[in-house]
């Protein structure tokens, strides 16, 4: 199989594997809501960010282990997989032992003290954070597990399991939920689904590995393996600051209630603006064995082919997310979310798709060998852009918590952009403007503003309402199709359209 249609095809099975999930869970979040309530939900929020926080103990072997297996594989080296594999497992037993006893000593401090939970819940907040001890350190185990397939360009194994367990998770909460059972039991319930997803991982790892054993690496190797992931850890110590920070510091200045609101507004527009990361992740194990066979000619002109297509992918679903962004809290939620988290959803969106301009490079940037730079670059823009979000919730709360994320994602994205292009990225900024950018934005401009008129003129009802959007998705869609896909690819995509539909013999 070729490059372009082994990325394509293991994109594809990672983008399915994030977005079925994310279907689902948008589908359950007002059933969640309702059942636990506007404060219960947002402790529920509470507990999974300090569990989430917690993971900067992690020091993103993770990274270093897909490189380096990734690199293995290409070279046939079983030794190398092998010492690679047995590293990662131990190394993350270790992390979740640690981040779990901190969290079942904490968890009365963290609930009382430190943030703002009304009297009646502490009980079971408390015991709920306890309970998530157990699910840290489970959930290390998982993250690592899953992460061997990938690193293997095997993407539609993950992609099953995240589907499979993604789906069945939020559907079995509302049932737990229906039976008049709280938010003990939900965290109960994952921490026994992510046991069960580590139980298959590892199945479907032994028969991948056939010949796995447990090999412990030589001092070379795990010095290797520990330098690379120690500067990718600053990268994962960013994206955890702006996951779970901002929450922390809501929790804290302006209550759970206000915190609910933020999160289901801040949810939606991560889910969705999120899912083309998952297009985009599958080029780092395959930057890092194209760069191990020094094939850079190769990895160029996939880049700025996957970073035209993934633009516009992300522009488009910017526009319906921003643009409706008040219609969707109404008839997703109440009119309550949809008054109080109409704005925090378009900055946020907005803010996730800057943001997402960095994917491919800071992957690119890493899969050559370069973590340093990405990993200093996400730290920084991780300690001035919450001291920004920390200043807009102290003056203006959660709006003010969604601008300042804005602020930072646009200043450290655009700096980031034009220093590792030409360096560390052997593609020029000035060709990723002209070939990738420019094609997938200037008619997705276009037709935000078209779109923008319309909902503000013509919008008076749901039928209106689901019009503009159908009418919007496909102006998109001509766009896109039009503008953006090459000439190669449609005509191949078409060619497969007519072999599926001619009759078989």
């Amino acid at each position: 199989m070729s490059l372009n249609l082994r990325l394509a095809s293991n994109a594809w099975s990672n983008l399915l594997g994030a977005a079925v999930p994310a279907l689902v869970m948008l589908a359950t979040v007002p059933l969640v809501v309702k059942g636990l309530g506007e404060a219960g939900y947002g402790v529920y929020s509470l507990v999974t960010a300090i569990v989430g926080y917690f993971a900067v103990i992690d020091i993103n072997i993770t990274a270093g282990s897909v490189k380096y297996i990734a690199g293995h594989n290409a070279r046939k080296d079983a030794d190398g997989i092998h010492e690679t594999l047995s590293f990662g497992i131990a190394s993350y037993a270790i992390i979740g032992v640690l981040g779990a006893l901190g969290l079942l000593l904490g968890a009365h401090w963290f609930v009382t003290r430190l943030f703002a939970v009304p009297a009646a819940l502490v009980p079971e907040a408390i015991a709920t954070l306890r309970l998530a001890s157990l699910g840290y350190l489970v959930g290390q185990l998982q993250s690592y597990l899953n992460s061997v397939p990938q690193s293997l360009m095997r993407y539609d194994i993950s992609a099953r399991m995240e589907m499979l367990f993604g789906t069945l998770v939020p559907v079995a909460t509302v049932g737990v939920l229906l039976l008049g059972y709280g938010l003990f039991e939900l965290v109960l319930l994952r921490v026994l689904a992510s046991s069960i997803h580590c139980a298959i991982l590892w199945r479907a790892i032994r028969r991948l590995l056939p010949g796995l054993r447990w090999r412990w690496p030589s001092k070379g190797a795990r010095n290797a393996l520990l330098g690379f992931s120690a500067y990718s850890f600053l990268s994962r110590f960013a994206t955890l600051s702006y996951a779970h920070a901002d929450k922390l510091i809501i929790g804290a200045l302006v209550g759970v209630t206000g915190l609910a609101w933020f999160t289901v507004a801040a949810t939606l527009a991560n889910r969705v603006l999120g899912l083309t990361f998952r297009l985009s992740s599958v080029f780092f194990p395959a930057a890092s064995a194209l760069a191990a066979q020094g094939e850079f000619a190769r990895l160029d002109r996939a880049y700025l082919k996957a970073t035209r297509y993934v633009v516009f992918l992300n522009a488009a679903m910017l526009v319906m997310v921003a643009v409706f962004a008040q219609q969707i809290l109404r008839y997703w939620m109440n009119e309550g979310f949809a008054r109080n988290g109409a704005l925090v959803l378009t900055v946020m969106a907005l803010s996730q798709f800057v943001d997402s301009l960095t994917s491919l490079p800071s992957l690119v940037n890493d899969g050559m060998g370069h973590p340093r730079i990405s990993g200093l670059f996400a730290v920084t823009r991780a300690l001035a852009g919450l001291g920004v979000v920390y200043l807009g919730v102290a003056g203006w709360g959660i709006d003010g918590a969604a601008w300042g994320h804005l602020a930072g994602s646009l200043l450290f994205t655009c700096a980031f952009l034009a220093y590792v292009h030409g360096r560390t990225v052997p593609t020029g900024l000035r060709r990723l403007l002209v070939q990738a950018y420019a094609p997938s934005l200037a008619g997705v401009a276009l037709v935000a503003l078209v779109a923008t008129a319309a909902e503000t003129v013509l919008d008076r009802g749901l039928a209106e309402f689901l019009s503009i959007l159908g009418a919007t998705l496909l102006l998109l869609g001509v766009h896109g199709l039009l503008f953006v896909v090459e000439r190669d690819d449609r005509l191949l995509a078409w060619s497969r359209v007519k072999a599926r539909l001619q009759p078989a013999g």
